[in-house]
């Protein structure tokens, strides 16, 4: 399946890029190519966000930047009605930043562009988000994030870095995961191609590609160029994870239950007021016994 696992349960279209998703840039008349796999989201991710801040800025007027945020080019700032933003820091000299309505920026968090802010996201005090780096709505981020994108409803809220990598949606990250993005070699990363079902080469940078309805236990280790499906509860491994981690995994040798599985997605989403959708039951049913 093209683009998986971040495909495993949901068309391409309403993949996040950038500040938009494909279907939503196709509604404003725009269009982006769609990489050919999945791991190279994060290294178009940084022109994504520059070209999407163009086409959402284009005729529209940013809310005034509040007295007590410390801004570098507010220029390059927008802010949708609704954001808060307490005593940050954003720095825009490098690209733009958009953070949409009802986005929460707490005390002590440092931005840098280019970067988005989605709807109702909270970015946590003293988070680090690096340039490249895309947070969908509906998330809580933390910690140190770098050149990544987080589809809607994931969570990374806590201490740990993520560098160069693509979380699906209604992922928890737990406190203290961290994800390896460079090989101490400095050679090339090599990362497992679910479609082709072999290795490939990711470049010199890749940390983490993560289908949607994952969870990691605290101080997960994630390998350079790890790979892990959908619907997969990562915990359990002494060191650095293996550089694939299937569908559906139950710590490191077990199979999630189906019936616990669906159970815990619900509940995950319930934190936000939200359920899932028949159309997302049905398929996990489907990939579950067709794996």
């Amino acid at each position: 399946m093209p683009l998986a696992p971040l495909t495993l349960l949901r068309p391409a279209a309403t993949l996040r890029l950038g500040i938009l998703t494909f279907q939503e840039r196709q509604a404003l008349g725009a269009d982006l190519p769609v990489p050919a796999h999945a791991w190279e989201f994060p290294s178009h991710n940084a022109a994504a966000i520059l070209a999407d801040f163009h086409l959402l800025t284009q005729g529209r007027n940013s809310q005034p930047l509040p007295a007590h945020v410390q801004a570098t080019q507010p220029d390059n700032i927008f802010l949708e009605a609704g954001s808060r933003l307490e005593h940050c820091s954003l720095h825009a000299s490098d690209g733009p930043i958009y953070i949409a309505a009802g986005a929460l920026v707490m005390d002590g968090a440092r931005l840098r562009g280019p970067l988005s802010i989605g709807a109702r996201t909270v970015v946590k005090m003293n988070a680090a988000l690096y340039g490249g780096t895309s947070i969908g709505p509906d998330c809580i981020v933390g910690g140190e994030v770098k050149n990544s994108i987080l589809m809607e409803g994931s969570n990374k809220a806590h201490e740990g870095y993520l560098g160069d990598s693509v979380v699906g949606a209604w992922c928890n990250i737990g406190a203290g995961t961290s994800t390896s993005n460079i090989r101490n070699t400095g050679n090339d990363v090599p990362v497992w191609d679910m479609d082709a079902k072999a290795y490939a080469s990711a470049g010199l940078k890749l940390g983490l590609v993560m289908g949607d309805c994952c969870r990691t236990a605290i101080h997960t280790a994630f390998n350079t160029g790890t790979v892990v499906g959908t619907c997969a509860h990562v915990f359990g491994h002494p060191t650095l994870t293996p550089k694939h981690i299937p569908s559906f995994a139950w710590g490191t040798d077990g199979r999630y239950a189906l019936d616990k599985l669906l159970l815990h997605i619900t509940n995950w989403m319930s934190f936000k007021g939200q359920t899932p959708s028949p159309e997302l039951l049905t398929r996990i049913q489907h990939l579950y016994q067709s794996s």
